[in-house]
C-alpha cells in the first residue's frame, strides 16, 4: 500500500509538490518591500565621570519585510544601541551589527552603513563660572546706568573636560535697555547652547539701576 503510494502517478505527485513549493514561496515573498532609513544611535552604560564628545547621531539601515508593516514603521521604533560599559578615555571604535538594532518583528535588516563608528570619550569636568550681563542699547537721554548686578553671579557647569575648561564666564541673552528711565529687574536666560555642557541654573536676575543726570 505504502509502496503503491510512492510509485503510482509519481510524475503527477512530483508536479504537485513543485507547484506547492512555488505557491509557498509566492505567498511568502508577495507583498514584500524594502526601504532605507536613518536611525538614531543611542549609547548606554557609559561609566561614571566619562563623557562622549564626538559621536555619530545616526546610521543608515536597509530594512526588508512585508510592505504593510514597512508602511506603518516609525523611526522612533528603530534605533541602534551601543554598550559603553567597557569604554575608556580616547578614541574608540564600535561595530554595529543586527544584534545592536531594535526592530519590530517580521522585519529584516539587510544592510548597515556604516557598520563601524568611532567616538571620542573624555573625562568629565565641572567648575564654577561667572555670569556677565549682555547689555545692548542706551538709557533714555538724561539717564545713566549706575549699577548692573546678576543674581546669582556664578553657577556650576559640567561636561567634557576639553569643552568645560575653555569657559570662564557665560553671557546672558541680550538685554535691550534702549529708552530705559527707571530701575529694571530682568530675568535673563544664560547663553550657553552647547548641548554637551550642562548647567546648574538656566536663568539669572539682572538688576539694572539707573539715575537721572544733569
Amino acid at each position: 500500500m505504502i509502496k503503491d503510494f510512492f510509485t503510482t502517478n509519481i510524475w503527477l505527485k512530483l508536479t504537485s509538490l513543485i507547484l506547492a513549493i512555488m505557491l509557498w514561496f509566492f505567498v511568502i515573498l508577495s507583498g514584500r518591500a524594502d526601504t532605507t532609513i536613518d536611525i538614531p544611535v543611542n549609547f548606554v552604560n557609559l561609566p561614571p565621570k566619562l563623557e562622549i564628545v564626538d559621536f555619530p547621531e545616526t546610521v543608515s539601515v536597509s530594512i526588508e519585510g512585508q510592505e504593510r508593516i514597512l508602511k506603518n514603521l516609525k523611526k522612533s521604533n528603530v534605533n541602534a544601541l551601543i554598550d559603553l560599559s567597557k569604554a575608556k578615555t580616547g578614541k574608540s571604535f564600535f561595530t554595529i551589527s543586527r544584534d545592536n538594532i531594535e526592530l519590530p518583528k517580521m522585519l529584516v535588516i539587510t544592510n548597515i552603513d556604516p557598520e563601524t563608528v568611532s567616538l571620542m570619550i573624555e573625562e568629565q569636568m565641572s567648575k564654577r563660572v561667572t555670569v556677565r550681563a549682555n547689555i545692548v542699547g542706551t538709557p533714555e537721554k538724561g539717564y545713566a546706568i549706575v549699577e548692573i548686578i546678576a543674581s546669582p553671579d556664578s553657577f556650576i557647569i559640567e561636561g567634557p573636560k576639553s569643552l568645560v575648561r575653555k569657559i570662564r564666564r557665560v553671557k546672558t541673552e541680550p538685554i535691550d535697555i534702549n529708552g530705559l528711565n527707571s530701575d529694571l529687574i530682568y530675568k535673563a536666560n544664560l547663553n550657553l547652547t552647547n548641548s554637551s555642557i550642562r548647567k546648574s541654573i538656566n536663568k539669572v536676575d539682572v538688576n539694572i539701576s539707573v539715575k537721572k543726570i544733569k
